[in-house]
C-alpha cells in the first residue's frame, strides 16, 4: 500500500503546511520567501523562492510517478486510483480554499493531472505490449 501512495502528495502537503504557517508567517506570502540565491557569472543574482522549489519538487516526483506507472500488476491500478483521488483533492482545494487560488497551486494541480493522464496512458500502452507478446 505504501508503494501505491502517490508521491505528489508531498508538494500538496508542503503547500498546505506553508499556508498554515509552518514555514514562516503563513498565507500566500510564504510562496515568495527566498530559499536560495546564487551569484551568476553574468553578474546577476539568481534566486529561488519557496513556490519555485515546490514546483521543482513536484516535477521530480512526476518523473518518478511516471516510472512507477510502467510496472505491471494490480498495484499499478491502485496507484492510478489514488493519483486520481489526489488530483480531485487538488481541484476541490483550488476551487474552494482562498489560499489555494495561486499560480503555484494551479501548476501543482496541473502536474497532478498530468500524472493521472500519463499513468493511465503508460499502463494502457504497457498492457497492449504485454498482450501482443503473448500472442
Amino acid at each position: 500500500m505504501l508503494l501505491a501512495t502517490p508521491l505528489l502528495i508531498i508538494p500538496f502537503a508542503l503547500y498546505n503546511l506553508a499556508m498554515a504557517g509552518l514555514f514562516g508567517d503563513g498565507g500566500v506570502g510564504v510562496l515568495d520567501n527566498e530559499v536560495m540565491s546564487v551569484h551568476m557569472l553574468s553578474g546577476t543574482d539568481w534566486t529561488m523562492a519557496f513556490g519555485d522549489l515546490l514546483i521543482l519538487i513536484a516535477l521530480v516526483l512526476l518523473f518518478v510517478e511516471i516510472l512507477k506507472a510502467t510496472r505491471p500488476g494490480s498495484r499499478a491500478l491502485l496507484d492510478h486510483m489514488l493519483s486520481m483521488v489526489l488530483f480531485v483533492a487538488f481541484l476541490v482545494e483550488f476551487l474552494l480554499v482562498q489560499g489555494a487560488a495561486t499560480q503555484i497551486f494551479f501548476i501543482l494541480m496541473t502536474i497532478a493531472f498530468i500524472d493521472v493522464i500519463a499513468g493511465f496512458a503508460v499502463s494502457i500502452r504497457t498492457a497492449g505490449r504485454d498482450l501482443s507478446i503473448g500472442l
